[in-house]
């Protein structure tokens, strides 16, 4: 006879749903068809407050509209960016408790403001912190990714990985976006940075820089999003790609595959991948997609049809990097029920959860070291080992690092130390890798009162004018990087 043992975390398989879009005021009238159809659902995105308006009607109150608006006024670092797909997922079924849509009004809205993808997709100005809404040290470019261009877009970090940055455009964009320096329209409060070369000249210097450094065999193409660039074109780029002898890994970088798996799908887009697979696969080359999913609820039937197709084209994996953040997926419960929904039904392999980056105004969504390691250690038993994913710390000027791979670790006023073993383009050849202590911080609202009041007696002196300071940090950053290129 065998014994239930109860565990913190009760495992059971859970249907997929696709919402019924049909729900939401604006889209009462849309068909399957429409829906199945990428172009469709690129024309519908929800770009103001006026098209979101027109879409969810008298579900939301005006008190939340105005919320959104003061925050695209006053904080927001990305512009609004939603396709369909990504908001048909907010207050859907898999979120009714009693299984019954909550009703307009104040009642929609209390869901809507709770509820996880809306949390990290569509931002409000009550979200946010007003005691530390941006860390004294959050930057633009918080990875220093432009400080190590090799050539414009290319970020050679890691001894031989590189990452592409091949267009500053995705079909959806992100509140916590860590490219917010580069990736979308300008807001209000930030005046993005542009690439300035024309996208063929950038595309060809970045072949020409990994046809001559033979030590890189791993490329990470990105963006931005991949699903925004004409297929036809990234095709031309991949196969060049693939004739470089160095090169032995390629991952494509696309939130897409959730947010707009209907591109995925698309006729056109899995031959061309299948093309591309068998090229890679006649070389030896792994293939893989990379997507970015932080909610169950985001996996749907679509999404996992189109990982599936993305298989069965030929791609060797699909995985998922996700982003840890408060009120959205903090809880081991949260993020076990994501993993399971990933790999039960779609095929994605949970990959990474990152800590939420410092930029600005990223505070409310950013957890302490202390938590991720909390939660790190709660997944352990529960997926198997391949599937389990790892959480990491993203440490500028160092890479991705576990965490618990912090070499020493001040909790009073959230400071955490970390080592690296090999060097970056930036680093001068005497710098002894071993020995040097790079820094990462916590959020100060998550610290003892005690290492509250330090920041607060401190933060001034430290960092005068952190936004001030940021903004030109990136701008140096980037002048430094066009002109190192152009003399080169």
């Amino acid at each position: 006879m065998s014994e239930i043992i109860e565990q913190p975390y009760a495992y059971r398989h859970r249907e997929l749903v696709e919402p019924d879009w049909t729900r939401i005021p604006g889209w009462k009238d849309v068909t399957a068809q429409q829906w199945a159809d990428v172009q469709w659902q690129r024309v519908s995105c929800v770009k103001n407050l006026k098209q979101l308006r027109t879409v969810m009607g008298d579900l939301l109150t005006e008190g939340f509209y105005a919320d959104l608006e003061r925050d695209q006024e006053q904080r927001a670092t990305m512009s609004m960016l939603l396709p369909p797909q990504m908001l048909n997922t907010m207050v859907s079924e898999q979120t009714w408790a009693d299984g019954r849509m909550p009703s307009a009004g104040e009642e929609f809205t209390a869901a809507f403001y709770a509820d996880p993808v809306r949390r990290y997709m569509l931002p409000v100005f009550s979200d946010r912190r007003t005691d530390w809404a941006s860390h004294p040290y959050a930057t633009r470019d918080s990875l220093h990714e432009h400080d190590m261009w090799v050539a414009e877009g290319l970020t050679h970090r890691y001894p031989t990985k590189v990452l592409a940055e091949m267009l500053p455009t995705c079909p959806q964009y992100c509140g916590h976006c860590t490219r917010m320096d580069l990736v979308g329209n300008s807001t209000p409060t930030v005046t993005k940075l542009k690439l300035a070369g024309k996208p063929v000249d950038r595309h060809t210097a970045i072949l020409d820089y990994l046809r001559a450094t033979p030590g890189v065999r791993d490329v990470v193409v990105s963006g931005g999003d991949v699903a925004n660039m004409p297929w036809r074109s990234l095709e031309a780029w991949l196969d060049k790609l693939l004739d470089i002898e160095n090169i032995r890994d390629v991952r494509l970088a696309t939130k897409a595959l959730m947010g707009m798996p209907q591109h995925w799908l698309a006729p056109d887009t899995v031959e061309g991948v299948a093309r591309v697979a068998g090229k890679a696969r006649e070389r030896g080359v792994g293939l893989a997609i990379h997507t970015h999913i932080n909610a169950a609820q985001s996996v749907t039937p679509l999404v996992a049809q189109a990982s599936r197709t993305m298989l069965e084209a030929g791609i060797r994996d699909v995985r998922n990097q996700g982003v840890l953040m408060r009120g959205v997926n903090d809880t081991s419960a949260q993020l076990l029920d994501l993993c399971f929904a990933m790999a039960d039904d779609a095929m994605i392999t949970p990959y990474y959860f990152y800590m939420c980056d410092m930029i600005p105004y990223s505070e409310h969504w950013r957890v302490s070291l202390a938590h991720a390691q909390y939660l790190q250690h709660s997944m352990l038993g529960y997926l198997p080992g391949f599937s389990t994913p790892r959480i990491v710390c993203d440490v500028p000027f160092v890479g991705k690092r576990w965490v618990h791979q912090v070499d020493t670790y001040d909790t009073e006023r959230g400071i955490s130390y970390w080592r690296k073993n090999y060097r970056t383009s930036i680093e001068a050849e005497d710098v002894d890798v071993t020995s040097a202590e790079y820094v990462y911080y916590d959020p100060i609202d998550t610290l003892p009162t005690s290492g509250q009041e330090w920041w607060r007696q401190h933060a001034a002196e430290t960092v005068p004018d952190a936004e001030e300071a940021a903004h030109e940090q990136a701008a140096a950053s980037r002048r430094a990087s066009v002109d190192q290129l152009t003399s080169s």
